[in-house]
């Protein structure tokens, strides 16, 4: 069965409905669900001899934790002069995350998976604590600042590769969502939006010589890192060929076709 036949749209329609909260609503903008952090989870889990009740229920905890992580990333740094209405958004999207992060405690209480939630829990400890590291110590290089980066973007989705035998996706993995995050933060960047990571960069102006070298530098990085994904795409054993062509698509759709459209 192709991983399309799971019907994603469903998964991320379960996933919606229990994230979706009409207190939150009112203030706070719904949590983003990672599509292909989600394809990933979906071809992976269609990969093992899990029953599919549990296959879908690992999809959407894994999925529960990491909007979490992504929700907790939005909060800025308070500022004595912040409006009330700033500082309850804030407070509300710390309030947030750790109501997603409930959820997935208790969707894998209900199935009595003590072992998955061990595997779950020490990957939010080990992600917060590179986080830590990443966003509020100094890092010696540009280089070791993304390496950061790479392990923070990769490492849930290789952990709980790992739980249920299947590391052969973890390379592709890691090359995948680095470049999708890479591009990303260049996106950011140029719009002017929040962005932990630029954030941080930006408070560490010994990497760069000149503003403009930041975007230069992410740009250098995205061309790398594309280059480096298509090889290790390529080599994805056949049985995921569907997740193959899902990034082949996205490469050229996200990075080709845009770059060309810039060039033109």
């Amino acid at each position: 069965m192709n991983p399309s036949d799971m019907h994603i749209d469903q998964i991320k329609a379960t996933i919606a409905a229990k994230v979706r909260h009409p207190f939150l609503a009112k203030y706070i903008a719904e949590p983003v669900i990672d599509e292909d952090k989600l394809a990933i989870l979906i071809s992976l889990m269609d990969h093992t001899a899990l029953p599919a009740f549990k296959k879908e229920k690992y999809i959407v905890t894994t999925m529960l934790v990491q909007i979490a992580l992504d929700t907790h990333d939005l909060v800025t740094l308070s500022d004595e002069d912040d409006e009330h209405e700033t500082v309850r958004t804030r407070q509300l999207t710390v309030l947030a995350g750790d109501y997603y992060s409930g959820l997935y405690y208790f969707v894998l209480a209900q199935l009595n998976d003590i072992p998955m939630v061990r595997v779950l829990a020490g990957a939010i400890k080990e992600i917060n604590e590179l986080k830590m590291d990443l966003y509020y110590k100094d890092v010696e290089s540009f280089h070791e600042f993304f390496t950061s980066l790479k392990k923070i973007e990769s490492l849930l989705i290789q952990r709980v590769a790992q739980h249920v035998q299947k590391p052969a996706i973890n390379d592709m993995a890691g090359e995948w969502l680095f470049a999708k995050r890479l591009l990303e933060e260049k996106a950011s960047y140029e719009e002017g939006r929040f962005s932990p990571v630029i954030e941080s960069l930006i408070r560490q102006p010994e990497f760069f010589d000149a503003s403009g070298q930041l975007l230069n530098s992410i740009e250098q990085l995205i061309h790398k890192q594309i280059t480096k994904l298509e090889v290790t795409a390529s080599h994805l054993p056949i049985h995921f060929n569907w997740l193959k062509n899902y990034i082949d698509t996205a490469i050229y759709q996200r990075f080709y076709k845009t770059h060309l459209a810039e060039e033109g």
